[in-house]
């Protein structure tokens, strides 16, 4: 693989737990890019608005934080197990993100208009340096549609509730997979039906469906795709 035939700028979209985040910060290692879930930011405001004791269902206030905080995404410096720097004006919060109160309230934030706007543009100027693997639920159609390859990942919602709680298993939790598949159906309604950058394929992305593959059948096929 030379580097002049391999995009520059891949986008990976789709439902949660479809798989995006594990197999785009492989193949970001592989290509030695720098890889970006989109999803960081809107934790990144949903952890600022509860620090500072905002109401949550403010839309407006909310809107407010997200236009007027400076968000980056960088390579991962510290070998804690961390895929990239979440940075919000030189903080380091890539852990502090994923507190289980970010967690419940973050898709809630991610469906506000004013937010999704305000971090479009914060979102495209990352993607627009390049060598970047960039996983969301919009970019192909809104963040980055000018990206040099975009794939669509899919896996119905029994088989995502299944990964998940599999996982949640593996770290030793507790895992309901009823209650777990109930989650995935009710994101999948809020990510496909919210007025703003609604989930959905662009018409010129790969569509990858995962339900009867391993993640390494298909990351062998995105890897083809990258060639």
């Amino acid at each position: 693989m030379t580097v002049s035939s391999t995009p520059s700028i891949i986008a990976i979209d789709g439902p949660a737990a479809s798989g995006k985040s594990t197999l785009g910060h492989r193949l970001a290692l592989e290509l030695d890019y720098l890889f970006f879930d989109t999803g960081t930011m809107y934790r990144v405001i949903t952890l600022l608005a509860i620090e500072k004791g905002l109401d949550l269902h403010d839309e407006a206030a909310v809107t407010r934080l997200a236009q007027q905080t400076e968000l980056d995404i960088r390579p991962a410096t510290v070998n804690d197990g961390r895929t990239c720097d979440v940075l919000v004006e030189g903080r380091d919060v890539t852990w502090e993100i994923r507190r289980r109160k970010v967690d419940a309230n973050v898709s809630m934030i991610a469906a506000y208009a004013g937010v999704r706007e305000a971090l479009k543009h914060q979102q495209h100027r990352i993607g627009m340096r390049g060598r970047v693997v960039m996983v969301g639920r919009d970019i192909g159609t809104v963040i980055l549609p000018e990206a040099d390859l975009k794939i669509y990942l899919d896996a119905s919602a029994e088989e995502r509730a299944r990964r998940r709680s599999a996982e949640i298993k593996a770290r030793n939790g507790q895992a309901n997979y009823d209650e777990i598949l109930e989650k995935v159906i009710e994101r999948d309604l809020i990510d496909s039906t919210r007025e703003v950058a609604p989930l959905k394929r662009a018409e010129d992305a790969v569509v990858i469906n995962t339900d009867q593959q391993s993640a390494d059948e298909v990351f062998e096929q995105i890897l083809n795709l990258c060639k």
